[in-house]
């Protein structure tokens, strides 16, 4: 299948460029936020505690998960994929039009945005995380979209018939991974946490819609993984391992012990806790 001819700058201005990778940041930010307001807002999906936030603390966390996904995400790539950097031009960290962006590092600036936001206003951190991870996946199919059309982080070799032959990857077919992670790491997380949070009332259950999330993405990352293409400036893991799949196992163990903890408690236990 050829690549669709699509342009990864959508207007040019001068020495502007608006990229579609920069606005699959800003529907992402921007649907995550309405969406969790929306949240917030249904009252019956939360049980007798309510929502952990107001509308107005929502809007005041977007700021913080923003700076978290920037400069988490950032920071991220160039611990885990290029730390040379460090060492040898640290002026490239905070160019980050250069681009080199990293899931994990981001995941790990929100959760501290999450932590610091709701130690400064004594909001329970699991509860507010719950509220936050539904919305995720929105980012998350809007940036492997950004990822298909900038030709980058595309799969392994493959002849199945919707393979697709990338402009800088080679002449020969590849699995279409972006779309994989699109589908898998969007719509469908999309849909689980959206089947806990309205059908299951996981939301009265502390941490269980978290525990999820971080399960969910875990495994449908490390599903991925053996499909794409390892960077080529990563060192060989053994049996097979690629850094996503190091960094994500991590998320799944993490997501499992929040569920383990989430259903040894009644519902709404954090009411009275």
């Amino acid at each position: 299948m050829p690549f669709p001819d699509i342009d990864p700058v959508l207007i040019q201005i001068g020495p502007l460029a608006i990229r579609w990778y920069a606005l699959a940041y800003v529907a992402g930010f921007i649907l995550g936020w309405r969406y969790a307001v929306r949240l917030v807002k249904t009252a019956r999906i939360w049980g007798p505690a309510g929502p952990p936030a107001t509308v107005t603390q929502i809007d005041d966390l977007m700021l913080w998960i923003t700076l978290g996904v920037i400069v988490g995400g950032r920071l991220g790539h160039v611990f885990f994929y290029t730390p040379e950097v460090i060492w040898t031009d640290p002026v490239e960290i905070l160019k980050t039009w250069h681009g080199g962006m990293s899931f994990h590092g981001g995941a790990i600036g929100v959760a501290v945005a999450i932590v610091g936001f709701a130690i400064a206003n004594r909001i329970d951190i699991l509860r507010l995380a719950d509220l936050v991870a539904p919305g995720v996946p929105f980012g998350l199919f809007f940036g492997r979209l950004a990822n298909f059309i900038n030709s980058e982080l595309w799969g392994r070799t493959t002849d199945v018939p919707w393979a697709v032959v990338f402009p800088n990857g080679g002449p020969i077919p590849r699995h279409p991974s972006q779309l994989y992670e699109a589908g898998l790491e969007g719509i469908v997380l999309f849909l689980l946490l959206l089947w806990a949070t309205h059908r299951a009332g996981w939301l009265q259950r502390r941490g269980a819609v978290t525990g999820l999330f971080l399960t969910g993405y875990g495994t449908f990352r490390i599903l991925v993984e053996t499909v794409r293409e390892p960077d080529a400036y990563m060192p060989l893991f053994p049996f097979g391992l690629t850094m996503g799949m190091i960094l994500s196992t991590p998320m799944v163990i993490a997501g499992v012990v929040l569920l383990a903890l989430a259903f040894r408690q009644p519902k709404d236990a954090h009411e009275s806790a």
